[in-house]
């Protein structure tokens, strides 16, 4: 028999790749990739385990993929809530940054946002934000796999205080973890009103030397084409057009703004949506509309943006709220069905952040980043389809047992690699530090 590390049982296995849902089936894991999925009863003639995992009430699925978020703003959960997009910036989320961001901050921050996407379910996230050589170091620090956007944006910050300088930290921290097996790198431009013309034509160069991604808020809001048209004459994607950002390499954030000749046109240029339904409904942003964007063959993945303005990082609840909306807005109750829903989760958000052929999918060959869900609870029981009751009934306190590339980071609802003790506490500390000032 085949040596391997672990074997996962379990009631339905849902690899996504191919869609479907297979029954009493079992995982093969070995030095982090899977090897094999095969019915339960003939893994045990086929593999010999170090470890053996019975999960008999729960579904396997892929880790989820957050394609969107601003991780070490999870310490600014609740401080300033039921205010529109500008004004939430402007008077209270970058007066209270100016304050407070430091790398201690983005430590600190991270690990919060990190503990509870893994309780989540969520295995790999983008991050946008400064400092990301800390954000890289604490996922890399605790297993996790994570897009590291390398932040640019045109005023002075505690990261950089010139443009050549986000671009020379930025271009650091891609060259640290160029090859490091869970972090990869994404250029981060912050967005079309708070970045100008001569960066952006730099970035679109250097994301060409580098084969790394553009991870950008566009078409966000109704005051983001005002103020686009106002300064340059046009709306914010014709503007990046010009400049050359319009290509398989752009993950365009939120995108609720658009006319059907803008689907179109974004269509045929390759890029990528990533679609925040939450932060767009908390903010009145606008809908995205994703049944026209997948209908025109444009990749949607699944953001929760930050838990500044969400308040959460639950995948879980952004999957149901993704599908119920393009239900509303499209007027059709089929669209974005929860097979749909839990694509755009996980091997949507894979291929966006050009990781498609190592996770977002349970394949031999890909690396064993999954997420385990019970459902033999009171809340998700009866099931008749697997695959709707994770979009529809299920939610991230049901999530057991994840693991990124073979190790186990949740056990049992426990944090393997992370003291949730010790960041509650220096939580509570950073609340006690912002509320005194």
């Amino acid at each position: 028999m085949q040596q391997v590390d672990t074997l996962i049982h379990a009631r339905w296995i849902i690899p996504v790749e191919p869609e479907g849902v297979l029954e009493h089936h079992c995982l093969a894991i070995h030095a982090g990739r899977i090897v094999d999925l095969l019915p339960g009863d003939q893994a045990g003639q086929r593999y010999q385990a170090a470890q053996t995992v019975h999960l008999n009430d729960h579904a396997l699925i892929p880790g989820l993929v957050n394609a969107h978020t601003h991780a070490a703003m999870s310490l600014l959960r609740g401080l300033a809530d039921d205010l529109p997009l500008m004004e939430w910036l402007n008077k209270h989320i970058w007066p209270a940054e100016s304050a407070w961001v430091s790398a201690e901050f983005v430590q600190d921050g991270t690990q919060l946002a990190i503990a509870e996407m893994l309780r989540s379910g969520t295995t790999c996230f983008n991050d946008m934000y400064f400092f990301p050589d800390v954000t890289a170091k604490v996922a890399s620090q605790c297993g996790m796999r994570a897009s590291v956007g390398l932040i640019f944006i045109d005023f002075p910050s505690a990261w950089a205080g010139s443009p050549d300088e986000y671009l020379d930290k930025g271009l650091a921290v891609h060259d640290a973890y160029h090859d490091h097996p869970l972090i990869k790198t994404t250029f981060a431009p912050h967005a079309p009103y708070s970045v100008s013309d001569a960066p952006l034509r730099k970035i679109v160069t250097l994301a060409e030397e580098l084969d790394i991604p553009i991870n950008m808020h566009v078409h966000e809001t109704a005051d983001e084409i005002a103020h686009s048209l106002e300064h340059y004459q046009v709306r914010p994607l014709q503007r990046l057009q010009d400049l050359g950002l319009l290509s398989p390499r752009l993950l365009a954030v939120h995108m609720t703004q658009l006319t059907d000749t803008e689907i179109t046109e974004f269509a045929a240029t390759g890029g990528h949506v990533l679609h925040c339904p939450e932060s767009n409904l908390k903010l009145a942003s606008g809908f995205c509309p994703v049944d026209k964007l997948i209908k025109a063959g444009i990749n949607v993945a699944l953001g929760t943006d930050g838990a500044a303005s969400n308040n959460d990082l639950d995948m879980f609840g952004e999957m149901r709220s993704a599908a119920l909306l393009a239900k509303a807005v499209s007027g059709d109750a089929t669209s974005v069905p929860a097979a749909t829903a839990l694509r755009m989760a996980t091997l949507n958000g894979a291929r966006a952040l050009d990781l498609d052929t190592e996770i977002g999918s349970l394949r031999p060959g890909k690396s064993a980043d999954i997420t385990a869900v019970y459902l033999g609870g009171i809340e998700t029981q009866p099931v008749y389809d697997p695959i709707s009751q994770l979009v529809y009934a299920a939610g991230r306190d049901h999530v057991t047992d994840v693991w990124v590339a073979g190790q186990r980071l949740l056990n049992n609802r426990a944090l393997t690699t992370l003291d949730e003790t010790e960041i509650l506490r220096k939580t509570q500390q950073w609340r006690d530090r912002i509320t005194r000032r």
